[in-house]
């Protein structure tokens, strides 16, 4: 009987390269995306959290954004994706007898979303207040769920 040497992570570089042959193949993705086509999102620098609730007559989709005013948001919805991006840019200066504290902080951001073919891109409003978008998006009207009466 001979010995081997293992070596765990030669096997994590191999499993890694045959999962990145088996979703690209030949600069062609294999796997349908949630994301766009360029991958922005690749060199977003931050990622709100997202809640996206389905109801009856609409899509709730809730990020939570805080310290970005809604003027540097942009939501739009193109070909079933829904795309929330912005940039967010804070200065804090604190001035003390001895010593001074400036802290500055930027990122852009950007998450997208594919949406079901029953919601309406042609009925979205958004709002922001406090730090939270809230988007609504309504449900076409023959997507929605109808109840069929059985007869007897």
């Amino acid at each position: 009987m001979s010995l081997i040497n293992y070596e765990p992570m030669n096997f994590l570089n191999r499993m890694q390269n045959e999962l990145n042959q088996f979703f690209h193949h030949n600069g062609h993705r294999l796997m349908p995306s949630l994301i766009d086509e360029d991958e922005a999102w690749l060199t977003s620098e931050w990622a709100p959290h997202v809640d996206i609730k389905e109801e009856d007559n609409q899509f709730m989709v809730t990020a939570d954004i805080p310290g970005v005013d809604p003027k540097d948001i942009e939501v739009s919805m193109d070909k079933g994706l829904l795309t929330i991006k912005g940039e967010r840019s804070s200065e804090k200066e604190e001035k003390k007898k001895d010593y001074r504290i400036r802290e500055c902080s930027y990122g852009s951001f950007i998450r997208t979303f594919r949406m079901p073919e029953s919601a309406d891109s042609d009925n979205i409003k958004a709002r922001g207040k406090n730090g939270v978008l809230s988007i609504t998006i309504a449900r076409k009207e023959t997507a929605k769920p109808r109840k069929i009466e059985i007869e007897s």
